[in-house]
C-alpha cells in the first residue's frame, strides 16, 4: 500500500467520551457512540509466520500489502492477520481470545502467562503501521467474561495506550457476550459500515465481514503438509483468521464453512511471513 493511502489518525481527540453499549452501530445512519481517542505506542514484536518454500505454481504469493474485496470494498489483508480499510481509517481484527492462559491456569492447566502481552504487542505493531483512526475487534475479545478483571496492570496499560489518539469498537463474541468496565472503547453486536457488516459469527450474508470460525487452510508443498491461519473470502463475505496467540483453528474444509459460502468457489488467503498465499478452497486438504 502506498503512504498516500493510508489515513493518518486524527490529532484532536474525539469529542465522544466514556464506555458505551448499543445493539448495533450503523455509520451510515447514526453519528458515532465511541471512546475518546488514544494515542498509540510502538511495541516491538515477533510473527509466527510459515517461510516461503515451494508450490507456487499452486499456491499465489503476494507482498504484504494483499488486496481483497468484499461487497465491492477493497480491503488491504495484511500478513499478520488484520484488514485495513484505508478509506474509513479503519483496522480490524478478530477473535483476539486475551486472557486465555489464566483462563485455563484456573482451570488448572498450565500455561505460560505471556499470551495476552504478546497479541497486543503484535496489534500495536500493526497500529503503529496503520494509524488508524478507527479499530474493531470482532468479537471473543476475552477469552471468558472474567477476563478483563484478570487483565495485569502492565497488559491493561498497553491496550489503553493503543486506544489513544483513535476510536475503537469492540463487538461482543460468544465467550464474551456482555460489555466489560475498565477496557475503554465503545461495544457494539455489530458495526455497518458502507456496504459492509461487521459482526462476530458469520450468517453468509453478502456485505459480511466476520470472526468466530479461525479458519485455517491445509495444503500440500512439494511433499509437505502445512496449516495456517488464513482469511476466506469469495467476493461477497469474508471470515477473518484469528488473531489471538492462543487461538486455535478450523479447517476452511469443515462443514461449518459451507454454512457461510454456498459452494467451494471461495479461496483462503494463507498467512505467511512477509506475505499471503492464495489458494482455491476446493485445493485445500481435509483434516
Amino acid at each position: 500500500m502506498k503512504q498516500s493511502d493510508r489515513r493518518v489518525a486524527a490529532s484532536s481527540p474525539s469529542p465522544l467520551e466514556g464506555e458505551g453499549w448499543g445493539g448495533g452501530y450503523d455509520a451510515n445512519r447514526a453519528p458515532s457512540n465511541l471512546p475518546p481517542s488514544r494515542q498509540s505506542r510502538t511495541v516491538s514484536a515477533i510473527v509466527d509466520l510459515p517461510r516461503k518454500g515451494g508450490g507456487e505454481d499452486d499456491v499465489q504469493g503476494r507482498g504484504k500489502d494483499h488486496l481483497l474485496i468484499v461487497a465491492g470494498v477493497t480491503l488491504a489483508a495484511d500478513c499478520a492477520g488484520a484488514l485495513y480499510w484505508p478509506e474509513q481509517g479503519l483496522l480490524v481484527v478478530a477473535d483476539l481470545h486475551l486472557e486465555k492462559g489464566s483462563s485455563f491456569a484456573a482451570r488448572g492447566v498450565l500455561l505460560p502467562p505471556y499470551d495476552t502481552a504478546a497479541t497486543l504487542a503484535r496489534l500495536a505493531q500493526l497500529i503503529a503501521r496503520y494509524a488508524p483512526r478507527l479499530v474493531i475487534a470482532l468479537g471473543d475479545n476475552f477469552h471468558d467474561s472474567e477476563g478483563p478483571d484478570r487483565l495485569m496492570d502492565g497488559d491493561r496499560a498497553a491496550l489503553h495506550a493503543l486506544q489513544r489518539g483513535r476510536d475503537w469498537i469492540w463487538i461482543t463474541g460468544n465467550h464474551d457476550p456482555e460489555p466489560a468496565a475498565g477496557i475503554g472503547g465503545a461495544f457494539a453486536r455489530f458495526v455497518t459500515l458502507a456496504a459492509v457488516t461487521f459482526r462476530h459469527a458469520p450468517t453468509g450474508t453478502a456485505g459480511e465481514i466476520a470472526g468466530h470460525l479461525h479458519p485455517v487452510a491445509r495444503v500440500t508443498q512439494r511433499g509437505r503438509t502445512i496449516s495456517r491461519r488464513c482469511f476466506a473470502v469469495d467476493g461477497q463475505r469474508m471470515v477473518m483468521p484469528a488473531f489471538g496467540a492462543y487461538a486455535g483453528g478450523l479447517n476452511v474444509r469443515d462443514r461449518a464453512f459451507a454454512e457461510v459460502f454456498p459452494t467451494l468457489a471461495f479461496t483462503a488467503h494463507m498467512l505467511g511471513e512477509g506475505r499471503l498465499y492464495t489458494i482455491a478452497a476446493k485445493r485445500c486438504l481435509r483434516d
